[in-house]
């Protein structure tokens, strides 16, 4: 019997490493929830190849104020802007997100709002 070889932080070893569709998915519903401050259970993620890499498309509700609240002046600068500014910044962060923790090569985000939650106080992000 031969002894196992040294583990060398850097060294490259035979085999591979997968990470199932279901830990993405998981992954990409956890990262969109924290972006939409809804619950990861009420985001719904797909993939598709993209030319051999990985195109994640969202389906979530988003958390917004009251709308009597949302018409103060300043409050959608405080909630971190409209849907459609808060949509787009959280595109690059979850792709950001995803691409970090799994090592995946994302090609890109496609998010669909799909309601909203309404928040009763504070950040809504």
């Amino acid at each position: 019997m031969s002894a196992p070889a040294p583990a060398v932080p850097g060294q490259v070893l035979n085999g591979h490493n997968r990470i199932s569709t279901q830990a993405l998915t998981s992954l990409a519903k956890a990262a969109a929830a924290s972006e939409f401050g809804v619950d990861a259970q009420d985001v719904r993620a797909d993939w598709a190849d993209d030319d051999g890499l990985l195109a994640l498309s969202l389906v979530t509700p988003i958390r917004i104020p009251p709308l009597q609240a949302a018409m103060e002046p300043g409050r959608i600068d405080l909630v971190g802007g409209s849907i459609w500014q808060r949509t787009v910044q959280a595109k690059a962060r979850i792709l950001a997100t995803v691409t970090e923790l799994s090592g995946a090569s994302l090609s890109r985000v496609d998010i669909r709002i799909s309601g909203a939650r309404i928040s009763e106080g504070g950040r809504v992000q």
